[in-house]
């Protein structure tokens, strides 16, 4: 039997049963289609739309197929070849973050983001906002050339004026600034400080939307030097974190999601976890994945982290400090700190100088440095100086600055002196931007000279301390764009390709530095294939200054006092939009946020309890709007009552409110960047005073997706234990449904009216291990790319109609049984989360397939369900038949029409480009679902068979696999006892005759979701496991 009783529940509504959301559950699909005419009666066509492609309208398909049209060269490009992708290393590229990447390209076009497997950093994986910039490069939205005074101009006029009135200035003393987030380019550096040669005034000033200069400034009182250090997460036993979304967007998520899943990673050999304890305000991915989350208060953060300092110098002898208050969990996790001292961690995501430098002093006495952090080799992907930052428009409003150069940032959106900047920009004589749009800052600039998307450009970004990643172009600059420190150089009056400038540097300061190659051609190709190039770090003797601790108590003890009962604001970035540099991009406006599951909106997060206090309710897809005072300013904004959200406490996303984005960004959300507050001259993301909350009585519609596909009484769909079981029973956790025949209890399988498939070539199968998913939804985005996914608007996705081919299913839990409202505050205070995965799970004894009319679904002969489009005549009969709902009907066509704009990668010629020719854009009328990437098994086996070879294990992998930066997710061929899979599910070797269902999985933590209906997927899920006592699971 299963041993886990725990209530489960996908949101409030289900968990308040909500009455909207058992009737929408109850209906299989939405009960209406909007198709009345603008006055509102129904018209002699409504049959037609409302059938879709039914029988009624069948005759209609062939004029409805996208038509594909054949490109004709007239001189042919060395190496491209019609439908042959090629592959090129490089960078991607965002304002301070940076991920070594494989960029797959067709026909001269990027289609395609991989993580690139030889950096030691990213070792493969990607996030959300990595798959997705690949649409961003073919943006309408990005200018086609430079521009003065928002019209068009060309670069022979623009360099021509910029030049004069740059020397002009340095002429008569004026005062230059070049203002970035952070540059990683050591050749961009070098670019920047020939300018500041030809022009001495020049002052380079860096910030960051995300900025970590608490962390680099406490490295500097601490130690003597500012840094940020390199954290490893896998080397850590006891990790804990205070505020730090490390898995979502706290510095370098990517690295360390793939850190973080090697100490989760269990099996009956290795029955070992990490132990992670999480302090914070608003559920985050990091917090939702902890073994130990406690939800606290902003203004708790500080004395909690003077709290943990004490403990832990009390068992060092050390000297402690003044303050401090503890938490739930507080104490447990000094103790088991101290018991793992060297393979601990201890991170905070405040960018307050003071609380980080009581956290350099904690991982000091336990022995961190040189073991789990790394001062050797510190990152470099934030660089910001919010001091300077604040400086500058000091400056700048008093008239001292005559001309401010904003190379590829956009601070009067995205810092927390925006306002003031904005009314500063006035005062300078020349103002120029190199952004790739008429953003909130260059609208208001001179000049405008757009650089060129990071897909269409030559450079280089170092990542940490000697680890160099090398960007190559993937495309010719498909606008009149050129690179920025090009058109530095070409303003301090040199003039030269940067492609040269940037060989001629690697050759001066990078070629010396290794001894494998001999010639500099050969050592130059070699890093461009690899794409990275890795010297090591400096040596560092690092000494904590323990005075520097004693300040910083003081001065939390000060700043970290709240008067009062009201509300505090945290703000966060999410993990799709990210800081907003990329809001115009659909695929990540409508990716469903891992923890809310809602799309197209920011919002304003609260705690059940304190939503029932203002007599805010949350029924299924609408809530209110309430009015919020954050420093005097009044926005009104939707609330999201939101579990695990701490009592008293509020969370809103930045990244939204963008006003100059493009079509699809613009007027979405609120601008949450005025709200961020100074605190010993760092920008933070904290607000302890000052906020309050109105209702307005209006209603809202907020698009979540958390409810749209839900198993109505089905409690094992996921199974979990704790460790402590786990070592005890590797089957700890599992249920084993039987059903009753003739006096027996026999296994699902042992009672079918099938035969099995034999699958005497490949059978294609997948592992999902919830223990390493952290939900991060990496996947759902490559989906979206490799297999032209639509998107289909908010509208569409209120109507339940979202077509994502895999989606990442949110379950909370809680111990106690939720009935009353204080047993629904309590049991929504601070659930348990688990994520879920859910794509076609491709089953042996498929349901969809034996109630098609048209045999539009068959099975393969490789343990595939497959579709077939231009067979499926839409009678959804196999979405009704499939116990997953992992079906998607094409109620719409979304390609070609006007109506569906937002879908930008269907609906314009440049958006177009991103298509992957080896999918079929999906009519409508039509069903849609995983296939398991069925255009790359096909690719990889005729390659093995040119080569006379069966497919080597790694060849083939699907896209949310080749994604997954936690490594959850294992794909590969059951008839090869060698694959990972095989060996990971502990399969037996078929017998000739056997089939499929009747194989044998001897992992015990192995299971199929739903396995009593006995249809057999080929998608095996691990247990969770939670590293935490029984009693407290």
């Amino acid at each position: 039997m299963k041993e886990n009783q725990k209530t489960y529940w996908k949101g409030i509504e289900q968990l308040t049963n909500d009455s909207e959301f058992v009737k929408k559950n109850e209906s299989e699909f939405p009960e209406y289609l909007p198709v009345t005419d603008q006055e509102g009666n129904s018209n002699r066509r409504d049959f037609l739309k409302l059938m879709g492609f039914g029988i009624a309208a069948v005759s209609l398909a062939a004029c409805e197929t996208p038509i594909r049209k054949a490109i004709p060269y007239l001189n042919k490009p060395v190496d491209v070849d019609p439908s042959v992708p090629n592959y090129y290393a490089s960078t991607y590229v965002n304002g301070g973050d940076a991920v070594s990447i494989v960029v797959k390209t067709r026909e001269g076009r990027p289609i395609k983001i991989e993580g690139n497997k030889y950096s030691t950093i990213g070792q493969g994986g990607t996030n959300a906002q990595v798959e997705a910039s690949v649409l961003s490069l073919y943006d309408k939205e990005r200018l086609a050339g430079p521009t003065k005074d928002g019209a068009d101009a060309d670069w022979e006029t623009v360099d021509k004026e910029i030049a004069a009135q740059l020397n002009d200035i340095t002429a008569k003393g004026g005062q230059i600034r070049i203002v970035s987030q952070s540059v990683l380019s050591p050749t961009t550096k070098r670019a920047v400080g020939e300018f500041a040669s030809k022009f001495p005034t020049a002052q380079h000033v860096t910030y960051d939307a995300a900025s970590a200069y608490g962390i680099s400034e406490a490295h500097r009182r601490s130690f003597g030097e500012a840094m940020v250090p390199s954290y490893d997460f896998s080397k850590a036993h006891t990790i804990v974190s205070i505020g730090a979304d490390f898995l979502g967007t706290w510095i370098s998520p990517i690295q360390f999601s793939k850190q973080y899943s090697k100490t989760r990673k269990i099996n009956e050999h290795h029955r070992e976890m990490s132990r992670h304890f999480h302090f914070e305000s608003n559920l985050s991915l990091t917090g939702s994945n902890a073994d130990y989350r406690t939800p606290i208060k902003p203004s708790q953060a500080g004395p909690l982290v003077a709290a943990i300092y004490n403990g832990i110098a009390a068992k060092a002898g050390q000297a402690k400090v003044s303050g401090g208050a503890s938490v739930e969990h507080a104490s447990q996790a000094i103790n088991e700190l101290w018991a793992t001292r060297g393979k601990s961690l201890v991170v905070s995501g405040s960018n307050d100088p003071m609380v980080q430098v009581l956290i350099n002093g904690i991982n000091s006495m336990l022995g961190n440095y040189g073991a789990t952090i790394d001062a050797n080799a510190p990152v470099h992907y934030r660089q910001g100086n919010d001091q300077a930052m604040s400086n500058l428009v000091k400056e700048m409003n008093g008239g001292a600055i005559s001309a401010v150069i904003f190379f590829n940032c956009n601070p009067i959106y995205d810092s927390a002196e925006g306002v003031a900047l904005s009314a500063a920009v006035s005062k300078v004589g020349l103002t120029i931007s190199t952004s790739d749009r008429l953003d909130e800052t260059a609208s208001v600039v001179k000049y405008v000279a757009p650089d060129h998307h990071y897909l269409e450009q030559w450079n280089d970004a170092e990542l940490r301390e000697g680890h160099y990643s090398l960007l190559q172009p993937t495309i010719s600059p498909i606008f009149k764009t050129r690179q920025a420190p090009e058109s530095f150089l070409k303003w301090a009056g040199q003039d030269v390709e940067y492609y040269t400038y940037l060989q001629n540097n690697w050759r001066e300061n990078f070629f010396g530095k290794q001894s494998d190659t001999s010639t500099f051609q050969t050592f130059w190709d070699k890093a461009l294939y690899d794409g990275v190039f890795e010297t090591g770090g400096s040596n560092r003797d690092l000494s904590f200054d323990a005075a520097a601790a004693n300040a910083a108590a003081t001065s939390i003890a000060q700043n970290y006092k709240v008067s009062g009962g009201g509300f505090e604001l945290s703000l966060y970035q999410k993990i799709g939009l990210g800081d907003g540099s990329q809001a115009n991009n659909p695929w990540l406006q409508e990716m469903s946020d891992p923890i809310t599951k809602a799309t197209w909106d920011n919002y304003l997060t609260m705690s059940i309890a304190d939503a029932n206090e203002m007599g805010i309710t949350l029924k299924e897809g609408e809530t209110q709007l309430v009015d919020l005072t954050v420093g005097g300013t009044t926005v009104k904004v939707p609330t999201l009552v939101q579990p695990g959200q701490a009592n008293g406490t509020l969370g809103m996303a930045v990244g939204y409110g963008r006003t100059k984005a493009g079509r699809v960004a613009d007027g979405l959300g609120v601008n949450a960047y005025p709200m961020m507050t100074k605190l010993n001259g760092a920008s933070f993301m904290d607000v302890f005073a000052g906020v309050s909350v109105t209702a307005t009585g209006e209603s809202y519609r907020i698009a979540q997706t958390q409810t749209h596909q839900t198993y109505m009484g089905r409690e094992n769909v996921i199974q979990e234990s704790t460790l402590q079981e786990y070592k005890k029973d590797a089957s700890a956790g599992r249920w084993h449904p039987k059903v009753y025949q003739e006096g027996k209890y026999l296994k699902p399988s042992k009672i079918t009216l099938w035969k099995g498939h034999e699958y005497s070539n490949h059978h294609w199968a997948m592992s999902i291990d919830m223990n390493s998913c952290t939900g991060c939804s990496a996947c759902t985005v490559a989906c979206q790319a490799e297999n032209n996914v639509p998107v289909v608007g908010k509208e569409e996705v209120l109507n339940r109609r979202e077509m994502a081919w895999i989606r990442i299913d949110r379950y909370y839990s809680a111990a106690n049984p939720a009935g009353s409202k204080k047993e629904l505050e309590d049991a929504a205070e601070n659930p348990e989360v688990t994520f879920q995965p859910m794509m076609c799970q491709h089953c042996n004894n498929a349901p969809c397939e034996t109630v098609c009319p048209v045999a539009a679904t068959t099975h393969s002969s490789e343990g595939l369900n497959q579709m077939t489009y231009n067979r499926c005549i839409g009678t959804r009969y196999c979405a009704n038949n499939c116990p997953y709902k992992v079906r998607r009907f094409n109620w719409f066509k979304y390609h070609d029409n006007t109506q569906f704009d937002m879908n930008s990668s269907m609906n314009n010629d440049l958006g177009k480009m991103v298509l992957n020719p080896d999918v079929t854009v999906r009519a409508r009328g039509v069903m849609e679902k995983c296939t398991m990437c069925v255009q790359r098994i096909q690719s990889g086996k005729l390659a093995a068979k040119r080569e006379d070879r069966r497919p080597v294990d790694g060849e083939i992998n699907v896209a949310c696999a080749s994604a997954c930066p936690s490594d959850a997710i294992t794909f590969g061929d059951l008839n090869d006892e060698n694959s990972r899979i095989s060996q990971l599910l502990q399969i037996e070797k078929k017998e000739d005759g056997e089939g499929a269902t009747e194989r044998v999985v001897n992992e015990e933590r192995a299971y199929h979701v739903l396995e009593e209906l006995n249809v057999n997927p080929n998608v095996w899920y691990m247990t969770k496991i939670r590293n935490k006592q029984k009693t407290e699971a």
